[in-house]
């Protein structure tokens, strides 16, 4: 199967990546999270994980950076009277775009379904509100929540983060997107964490993490490379439940065994990020 996920995902790397850096000397740490593969539970997981972490007192400010379906605004429950996109067209300020949730310590940067991003390719406008946000030193943490797939606006989001965590499931069209990915970024950054949904257990998702490590070796990427298994969530009915009814299943659902599990994610991701 292995085999089959290289070929596969050799096919999915863009090879002429644009480049670009975020400066900024504030304290607030930058993380992005991607899957490659849509429907893996992505804006699901990083609308739990920001909740938790606001709870642990952290100041949380999410970006909704799924271009075209942004759905963040439904799991937090809010109602923006402005998006990112505003901003970027500077019809707001990004003090007008920054909105309030229901949660304490936990803000969103709304995103716009149905945006035309093609109006503004290749001009780092995206990389443009990451900066601008990490400059005003409010949050300990900005979040980025990007689209499926390894479209330019993926990539620019991918390409100023040193803190890219991917999160995957067991599927087999999942995996050759998380490879090809691991391939990606393995030319230019030096780990990305990687998490499992939908995986009953930890085990599970650390021998296939290994078995990707296995697979990069056996293809020669950068040997400096490291993927950083984080850890895994299992399923629950009760998440497509509360997603519904606009709450967050780790509020509601506090000592359920997917919510320690998305404690434990977070434990790890706070011992690797830079």
């Amino acid at each position: 199967m292995f085999n089959s996920i290289s070929a596969q995902a050799s096919k999915l790397v863009n090879m002429t990546q644009s480049k670009r850096t975020i400066n900024s000397n504030s304290k607030t740490k930058l993380i992005t999270i991607t899957s490659g593969k849509g429907g893996v539970g992505k804006s699901t997981f990083t609308a739990n994980i920001s909740y938790l972490l606001s709870q642990k007192g952290y100041k949380v400010a999410i970006i909704d950076a799924d271009i075209g379906l942004a759905n963040m605004q439904v799991l937090l429950n809010v109602k923006p009277q402005y998006t990112l996109f505003d901003y970027i067209d500077a019809k707001a300020t990004l003090k007008e775009v920054i909105l309030p949730t229901p949660y304490e310590n936990l803000s969103l940067l709304a995103g716009k379904s149905g945006y035309k991003y093609s109006n503004h390719s290749n001009s780092f406008v995206l990389s443009r509100i990451v900066q601008d946000t990490l400059d005003l030193d409010e949050f300990d943490f900005l979040i980025v929540d990007t689209g499926a797939g390894l479209n330019d606006y993926v990539q620019e989001f991918l390409n100023i983060s040193d803190n890219i965590l991917a999160l995957t499931t067991t599927d087999p069209s999942a995996l050759t997107d998380v490879y090809a990915l691991m391939k990606m970024l393995s030319k230019d950054k030096s780990s990305l964490m990687l998490c499992f949904n939908h995986t009953k257990t930890h085990n599970i998702g650390l021998t296939i993490s290994k078995s990707l490590e296995n697979l990069a070796q056996k293809n020669r990427l950068n040997s400096d490379f490291m993927i950083k298994y984080i850890g895994n969530v299992s399923s629950s009915e009760s998440i497509s439940t509360t997603g519904r009814l606009r709450k967050l299943f780790a509020c509601e659902f506090t000592h359920d065994k997917v919510t320690l599990e998305l404690n434990s994610v977070i434990d790890a991701l706070l011992m690797n990020i830079n």
